[in-house]
């Protein structure tokens, strides 16, 4: 009866037992014509009861009981009707004489006679589904037809038509049928206040207060504290909710102390039970299933300002001139490419930058920098993950977002899953966990899906191979020239311009989170694709290429505000998508260079650096004793004085040489002490990124000229690379012209047959293993 307010009453027990297999749990008994006590009256109205349906046998002896019981049941305020059978039968033989019994008895709750006076109160439709329940079949039964005229006889309403139709319609077993009662077992409300940390329920004047709900986080523990109060009397005791043994103990000193029944007290904490489970479940459910972040929507003046900058022309300059106007210094071209990176979280296979550097370089600055133009909803930032970490950050919490981890030595336990999540656009484990409803293990399966933009800084020379290769390695612009540049810079955040200028910045940042927000994820369509070529040398270069194709997409997704959108049906569904053009792929030849030439070079930028100092030194002391560079020997200590590193960083940046051989380690005079011998004697100060063979379509005009670079602009060559000459770009059998666009800044594309050549060249001149070419004489 709980909860209800509509209630069978039977005469016998196996008729109520009937009803209850047919799946109507709101039924009782009155153990006969005349069991009818003031028990069960006083439980009609304890529980809110309003309806009575009386469905007593269809004899003499059922009509006279009902015809009794039912003006004291009006009298007492509830409404009454009768449920008719057909004339001899009860619920029992009715149900299994019409099946299935779900259907047939619930026609007869439904069509029940209104018994009181005037006109019947309006039952509304139930909304509660039923089951069939399957009964044993009675061995001889009286035709369908006939059973049913003799049924729509008996319970038809004086002067009503029913149909003949109608009741074999409601009991076909392939037709659905609204159930028969409306009031689900729904607990009626209660004065519940819940806070962050605790829940009160006031019943009668009887208060109770409980905490620690949220402690229990699985189905088969509950225990919490419970202040009980009535009056100025209180009872405090911490209780495991689901031991009998604690609730009867809690029951009695509970009575004791607050002068209230033991019975009282019984009902109340059933009552509490009921609230704190529910507490309990949404707490589960809260914890287990994360809502998604609600992504915030622009007001018209974001719109306009995010529109704006992606409709700019020069929208590539611009990106580089917002960047450094938000405090960094000389890094247009990595600011650049990280950007486009960040871009391409859009696509269906993003990027992935590695900033590698020395410490106090500004890898981070650059970082946070390019993170600050990114909506807060599509960045994710962590110091540091665990193994295990982001198997369980939630199904859909990573798609199409970005995850920057501070440093690269932070997530080295996570790096198998941070390459399974690059590489395959998702994660899946199978782990062991407990079932909150039996209790007992079982396998669970937890699903991460991509895809997902990695955003990762390092000061390691080692990094793992696997995930480097994986990513776009940028490294910052360590040169004096550059540093100087930098202090200058916060010297003058400490002026009045300075400050200034900070607060503009907010107004730049706002326009980029808002264009990025704007950026629709769009298929992209490259019409040049089958022309353009790449370096084949190395298997590496087959995730090398990926990315060169990638940061083609993502220059193209950028400017979708510039260009159509064209659609195209397949198999019943629009696609949308944007095309690249030419000047997308002359930009990005050109940051592939400055990028992914890297590739070609085993060793790190900041190691190259430490070789071409050194080459540098050796050969200003072979000039002063007039010997060859050869013969000069230095110690590690006379080479830290001389080109000013850190102990730690050259005896990493050395080892690397040694091991390499291009510098050689002899023993000593004084035991543990080394002198060493520089084996290389190739031309180490050219550092520039090496061929990688890339082509632009020959069908294209002026592939070299890139609108968005003009003149005065800032420059996209990291003032790291010192300059030797035009970069080389194209393939064996195309050749491009050399000449560069009168408004771009960085090296023009020459003639890939002339790259080949060069390559071969040099590749003869080459020793020790050095990647970058001897020049000839």
């Amino acid at each position: 009866m709980v909860g209800q307010e509509e209630i069978i009453l039977c005469e016998a027990l196996l008729d109520a037992l009937t009803f209850w297999c047919a799946g109507y749990r709101h039924v009782t008994s009155s153990y006969g014509i005349e069991g009818f006590t003031d028990d069960i009256l006083a439980a009609l109205h304890r529980h809110g009861i309003r309806r009575v349906l009386l469905a007593y046998d269809a004899d003499a002896a059922g009509d006279a009981a009902a015809d009794k019981l039912a003006p004291r049941l009006i009298g007492e305020g509830f409404d009454v009707y009768r449920c008719r059978f057909p004339k001899g039968m009860d619920a029992n033989a009715y149900a299994l004489s019409v099946k299935p019994a779900s259907k047939s008895l619930g026609l007869v709750i439904r069509q029940a006679e209104w018994l009181g006076n005037g006109t019947p109160p309006v039952r509304p439709l139930p909304t509660l589904e039923v089951a069939d329940v399957a009964v044993p079949e009675r061995a001889a039964l009286p035709p369908l037809d006939d059973l049913l005229s003799e049924v729509n006889a008996e319970i038809a309403p004086a002067g009503a038509v029913v149909p003949p139709s109608s009741l074999a319609a409601a009991v076909a077993l392939d037709l659905p049928e609204p159930p028969a009662h409306r009031v689900p077992p729904i607990a009626p409300e209660l004065p519940v206040e819940i806070t962050d940390h605790e829940l009160r329920v006031a019943l009668a004047d009887r208060h109770y207060t409980v905490r620690g709900i949220e402690k229990n986080p699985s189905y088969d523990v509950l225990k919490v504290w419970i202040k009980a109060s009535c009056g100025d009397r209180v009872h405090i005791d911490t209780l495991e909710l689901y031991a009998a043994k604690q609730r009867a103990a809690w029951l009695r000193q509970a009575g004791i102390e607050l002068g209230v029944s033991e019975d009282t007290l019984r009902s109340d904490l059933a009552t509490l039970l009921r609230v704190v489970e529910q507490r309990q479940d949404a707490l589960i459910r809260a914890a287990t299933q994360p809502a998604p972040a609600a992504v915030p929507a622009l007001s018209a003046e974001q719109r306009d300002a995010g529109l704006a900058l992606l409709r700019d022309p020069n929208l590539v300059a611009r990106i580089a001139a917002d960047v450094e106007a938000t405090g960094v210094v000389g890094e247009a071209s990595n600011a650049l490419v990280a950007y486009l990176a960040c871009v391409s979280r859009k696509l269906d296979k993003p990027l992935a930058v590695l900033i590698q550097s020395t410490s106090a370089a500004g890898k981070s600055t650059l970082m946070d920098a390019l993170l600050a133009l990114m909506p807060d909803t599509e960045r994710v930032h962590y110091s540091a993950m665990t193994g295990q970490s982001l198997f369980y950050l939630g199904r859909d919490s990573m798609k199409h977002k970005i995850l920057a981890i501070a440093e690269e030595e932070g997530v080295r336990q996570a790096a198998y899953a941070l390459k399974v999540l690059q590489s395959q656009g998702e994660l899946t484990i199978a782990s062991t966990g407990k079932d909150p409803a039996t209790g007992q293990l079982v396998t669970q399966e937890y699903r991460v899906e991509g895809p997902v933009m990695l955003f990762l800084t390092t000061t390691a020379i080692d990094v793992d191979e696997e995930l480097q290769n994986r990513c776009l390695v940028l490294t910052i612009n360590e040169s004096r020239e550059q540093t100087a540049a930098i202090q200058a810079r916060q010297r003058k955040a400490r002026t009045l311009d300075g400050l200034l200028a900070k607060a503009s910045a907010d107004t730049v940042l706002a326009a980029h989170r808002a264009a990025q927000a704007l950026l629709r994820p769009l298929a992209v369509v490259n019409p040049f694709a089958e022309q353009l070529t790449f370096a084949s040398d190395r298997v590496r270069l087959r995730r090398d290429h990926a990315k060169y194709l990638a940061l083609i997409d993502s220059l193209a997704l950028l400017h979708q505000y510039q260009r159509p959108i064209r659609s195209v049906v397949q198999a019943g569904q629009i696609i949308e998508y944007v095309e690249v053009t030419a000047e997308d792929i002359a930009l990005a030849n050109r940051l592939a260079h400055e990028v992914l030439g890297r590739s070609l070079d085993e060793l790190p930028p900041p190691t190259r650096r430490v070789l071409s100092q050194t080459a540098d030194y050796l050969q200003a002391r072979a000039a002063a004793q007039r010997i060859d560079r050869a013969a000069v020997r230095f110690t590690r200590r006379e080479l830290r004085e001389a080109i000013a590193l850190s102990e730690k960083q050259l005896r990493v940046h050395l080892d690397r040489l040694v091991e390499l051989e291009y510098v050689l380690a002899h023993a000593g005079r004084n035991g543990q002490r080394f002198v060493y011998e520089l084996a290389f004697d190739g031309d180490a100060s050219s550092d520039a990124p090496q061929v990688i063979g890339l082509a632009a379509p020959a069908t294209v005009e002026s592939v070299a000229t890139t609108p968005n670079l003009v003149a005065g602009s800032a420059d996209l060559v990291p003032g790291s690379w010192s300059a030797r000459g035009d970069l080389v770009a194209g393939s064996c059998n195309v050749e491009m012209p050399r000449s560069a666009s009168p408004g771009a800044v960085l090296p023009s594309l020459v003639a890939a047959g002339e790259a080949t050549a060069r390559r071969r060249k040099a590749s003869a001149s080459r020793r020790n293993g050095a990647s970058y070419p001897v020049p000839s004489a």
